[in-house]
């Protein structure tokens, strides 16, 4: 049966149309008389009145939503669930009826009035059947049966899926994604749901782009067919609205086209349009296109004229190149800075049953907090969650589905399978610029047969598609490993992941309330797990590490450059964990989108597309009176403080009072040590290189708790009540002047009165020292009416029902009195329908440079070695699967003649065993030695600066033990019952000199 099970005689795959592409003379005309964008196309939510196992529900919703972040990922619960749904049919003989699930997880048996219309089986991408031939006159029931077992099994094959993982991929069951009714005449364009029925529906496009002009030439293509039995004549017609739902312009053929029964063809046009305003980073514009099959005599007609059929897309336009290891976004450079998030992206006892708004609320903050692209993890992500991005300007790079292998056979298939649906289904999303082949890498093989589909399929959407490492690969367009920094001269490479330190965001700094010691947990798998145990202030600082190993090597700074890379993750994750807690706190958030300390710091560094561009700084923590620390009986007498600054120098004060200049690490961190504390304002002040402020941030301390202050964040279209629409309510404690106290964590009593169904917070239940949750029968406080502040701020969720009205919620604390808060949801008769808007806060793309070039590599001209001459090239080939490695027990020495007499400042090497080897090396320069030592362990790159030295060659030389022990004690799952080394070892090999890749750079002035 494979990927979908079809019964029904109308679901033909496209072998069983006579099939043909029609390019067609347009005529283009611009139309003034309609200025707002019809909202009837044939295509409405089919969300509401269903129920699941006999409880009214509205869609999406996972049968088990309330296990979100209650049980450990591998716990959820799998089994069988029914949904059903009564709806009306008025017998109209002329028109379609069509259903289409953006997903279910994990299968799914779709049945109409007692008909099987089919299974489907992957539990990622969007399907749909043919309702038609069994339709009731009057009432109709529509049953879907789902399956989420973890070893669910394809019927056909008994395959299991590669990416149904306990590790990754949170298994929320059931209908969890939206559900569509889809009604069209029997002409009609098609449905982009490949599996399905064979078709590809609608695909627009640009190309021959003038940015700077504002121009490009527009494509459109559909796929339509007659299902009729007679021939049928129409004229293709494309009305453009922009981003206000004003009237951009109006293309109509210019000659009508004649389908026979059962003839499906590709209609294409295309026009060269001025003004257009490319969609961007932090710039989500998008254009709304429909385009009409019109069967009238003067389908050029102006306004909102009648059609047979009408699919609408909304779509944007931007232009993507990817070379010189560079990624190009409207002609101007952009360094990937971002995060790797789970797929599921999902929040407490909600798990991914969120409306709409609240994705873009969610993928909007990555956005503010200077992220500019979002790696899904593992799995194709919803259409819901890919729109969002579409309208909050974020870069996405689009899986299909994966583990952390290749595979073969029946489970290769599956996963072209998933690759090729998704690719059709988003193909008109604007804001996927990489699709991605594995979450590891795959074979060159299996990569031309991704490249193939996209070839097929998206050959125009300007998306580069590659995988996970295949950094040698010269079919893949892109690449980079999970943690580690890689560079190119030609295909952009970025780090998958990096960063799996978690740090839970009620541990502020060890000298505060729970005093938490830094680092202190449980082994993992018996090994230390401080990593997975921080405070924010560790957090913070390990983060800005990371970054700066990427940020060093990015454009301008060499021939051989980082595109860039992205953290794992975005918010705290209900998927595979190592800390004490039953989640993974990775996230720069918290799972209530929450921001730590963290948020801020990567909002101070990525505020570029490449080189800094706004200028930020941000103190972190509180400045609150240090307490005694009951597991010490300790009160700080002086306190260390952290800064993130894009600043060359960063001077602190204290009530006005200069404390001096912190030490700089890592490019963006300033530690200032042994400060005493005093009330009052403590304020950083950046300034450059000549003393010229840059940017400055203060913090107070706070008074004493004095009220509670509730905050609602709500649906910028209104409360719906519709019984999927939420609200967030913020509750804080605050002071007399209104300011939140960092160490206050008062237990909250909630009660919720009137048409509101409550979904609770979130909240850790860990004691700090034992490990024990003082929760064991809901660790988290999950749907608890009860649950503590954590630093001072808590949310939770209040979903609204199908009834509209008003509720209130009542807060009240120990000491803090009682807040309360009205909250009223509308029906859709009181509501816009207008969809959400475009997030534009960045601006439209900068026409100037986004970096300057700092570093240049100078080219080698040949190379002497003193041993293995034959693979001397490997150590500067651009390809760092190669290296060139010394004879055991040589004296080694490689000697670089450059092309021309260079001012060398620099050596750039990544060496073999980076992370956990050092190196005794010596870099002279015709018998001069210009530097001795040992190299640094690193995730990559070690920089070794000179004194500026005019020479034409440059000798490295080993000279001496080569020390192997691991600095930075990573564990990838697929290796985490293998220890790293404690001891040198006393193998020949390890005491080889080893290069992977070299570079000799000159500075640029």
């Amino acid at each position: 049966m494979g990927k979908s099970e079809n019964t029904l005689p109308l679901q033909r795959k496209s072998d069983h149309f006579p099939m043909k592409r029609l390019v067609l003379p347009v005529l283009m005309c611009l139309l003034v008389a309609a200025n707002t964008v019809s909202a009837d196309t044939g295509r409405r939510l089919f969300t509401d009145g269903w129920t699941l196992n006999g409880t009214p529900v509205t869609l999406p919703r996972a049968m088990n939503e309330d296990e979100a972040f209650r049980v450990s990922i591998e716990q959820l619960t799998d089994t069988t669930a029914l949904y059903e749904k009564h709806f009306e049919w008025d017998g109209n003989k002329r028109h379609k009826l069509f259903i289409e699930f953006e997903g279910v997880r994990q299968a799914a048996e779709v049945s109409l009035n007692g008909h099987l219309l089919g299974r489907h089986e992957d539990g990622i991408t969007a399907f749909g059947y043919d309702l038609t031939p069994y339709l009731n006159i009057g009432d109709n029931i529509l049953s879907v049966c789902t399956d989420n077992d973890w070893q669910y099994h394809e019927v056909a094959s008994g395959s299991t899926f590669q990416w149904n993982d306990r590790n990754f991929n949170a298994n929320y069951g059931g209908i969890i994604k939206r559900v569509w009714l889809i009604e069209t005449d029997l002409l009609h364009q098609t449905l982009p749901l490949y599996s399905s029925f064979g078709t590809t529906g609608p695909y627009i496009y640009a190309d021959q782009y003038d940015i700077p002009n504002h121009s490009a030439n527009i494509h459109y293509e559909t796929e339509v067919v007659n299902e009729d039995s007679v021939a049928r004549t129409f004229y293709l017609r494309a009305e453009v609205f922009d981003a206000d739902g004003e009237l951009f312009t109006t293309l109509v053929e210019g000659m009508p086209h004649t389908l026979a029964p059962g003839e499906r063809a590709t209609v294409y046009m295309s026009s060269r349009e001025e003004g257009i305003h490319f969609w961007s980073w932090g710039y989500g514009y998008l254009y709304t296109v429909n385009l009409k099959l019109v069967e009238s005599e003067n389908p050029w007609a102006p306004g909102d004229i009648e059609c047979t059929d009408k699919t609408t897309i909304r779509t944007g336009f931007r232009k993507t190149e990817f070379h010189d290891g560079m990624f190009f976004l409207n002609d101007r450079a952009l360094m990937v800075h971002g995060y790797a998030q789970r797929t599921s992206n999902e929040w407490p006892a909600l798990g991914i049953d969120v409306p709409e708004w609240l994705s873009d609320y969610s993928n909007a903050l990555m956005v503010e907090g200077g992220g500019n692209l979002v790696r899904w993890m593992h799995i194709t992500p919803s259409v819901q969650d890919i729109e969002s991005c579409d309208r909050v300007g974020l870069l996405q790079a689009m899986p299909a589905g994966d583990s952390e292998k290749d595979v073969d056979g029946r489970r290769w298939d599956q996963r072209v399978e998933v690759m090729r649906d998704a690719i059709v289904r988003n193909r008109n999303n604007p804001s996927i610029i990489f699709y991605e082949s594995g979450n590891k890498g795959i074979s060159d093989v299996h990569m031309r047969q991704m490249k193939a589909l996209r070839d097929t399929y998206d050959p125009c959407g300007g998306r580069a598609i590659g995988c996970r490492e295949m950094l040698a690969s010269t079919t893949a367009e892109y690449g980079g490993e999970m943690l580690y920094i890689n560079k190119s001269a030609t295909k952009p490479v970025w780090a998958m992941e990096y960063c799996r330190d978690e740090a839970l965001r009620r541990y502020s700094d060890a000298d505060s309330y729970p005093w938490h010691p830094e680092g202190y947990g449980p082994l993992h798998k018996n090994a230390d797990a401080s990593a997975y145990n921080h405070n924010q202030d560790a957090f913070v600082v390990e983060l800005v590490r990371r970054w700066y190993d990427y940020w060093r090597e990015r454009p301008g700074t060499g021939t051989r450059v980082s595109a860039g890379g992205v953290k794992i993750i975005f918010s705290d994750s209900n998927t595979h964990h190592r800390g004490t807690e039953n989640y993974r706190r990775s996230g720069v958030t918290d799972a209530l989108r929450i921001p730590k300390d963290a948020y801020y710091a990567h909002q101070a560094m990525w505020d570029g597309w490449v080189d800094t561009e706004q200028h930020h700084t941000y103190i972190v923590g509180h400045w609150q009176r240090p307490e005694v620390n009951p597991q010490t009986g300790v009160t700080p007498s002086t306190l260390t403080k952290q800064v993130v600054s894009t600043g060359e120098q960063v001077e602190l004060f204290l009530n006005g009072r200069s404390l001096g200049y912190g030490r700089r690490d890592y490019g963006f961190l300033f530690t200032f040590d042994s400060i005493a504390w005093e009330k009052g304002t403590l304020e950083a002040v950046s300034r450059d290189a000549e003393g010229n402020e840059l940017s400055r941030h203060s913090i107070e301390t706070a008074g004493k708790p004095h009220r509670l202050r509730l905050t609602p964040i709500t649906n910028p279209l209104g409360f719906r009540a519709d019984g999927l629409d939420v609200a967030l309510v913020q509750i804080e404690a605050v002071d007399k002047k209104g300011r939140r106290c960092p160490l206050d964590h008062s237990m909250l009593e909630c009660t919720l009165d009137g048409e509101a169904e409550w979904r609770g917070g979130m909240a850790s239940s860990t004691d700090p020292m034992t490990w024990q949750s003082s929760r064991p029968d809901n660790p988290n406080y999950i749907l608890d009416t009860s649950l503590p502040l954590e630093c001072g701020v808590n949310r939770v969720i209040i979903r609204s029902t199908t009834t509209p009205g008003a509720s209130r919620l009542t807060v009240k604390a120990h000491g803090l009195g009682k807040a309360h808060l009205k909250l009223k949801t509308y029906g859709p008769d009181e509501l816009s329908n207008q969809p959400l808007p475009c997030r534009l806060e960045r601006g439209e793309t900068p026409e100037t440079p986004s970096f300057s070039v700092k570093r240049q590599s100078v080219p080698v001209a040949s190379i002497l070695a003193t041993s293995n001459a034959r693979d001397v090239w490997k150590s500067c080939d651009d390809n760092e699967e190669t290296q060139w490695a010394s004879a055991p027990g040589d004296s080694a020495a490689i000697t670089y003649r450059l092309s021309r007499e260079a001012e060398v400042s620099e050596v750039v090497m990544k060496l073999e065993g980076f992370r956990t080897k050092s190196y005794p090396l010596e870099i002279s320069s015709h018998g001069q030695v210009l530097w001795s030592g040992d190299t640094e362990k690193t995730l990559g790159y070690v920089h070794i600066v000179l004194p500026p030295t005019r020479t034409d060659e440059i000798t490295i030389a080993l000279r001496g033990t080569v020390n192997d022990k691991d600095a930075f004690g990573l564990v990838e799952l697929s290796d985490e019952q293998r220890q790293p080394s404690t001891e040198a070892p006393t193998s020949a090999k390890e005491q080889s000199l080893r290069i992977v890749e070299v570079e000799i750079v000159e500075f640029v002035p």
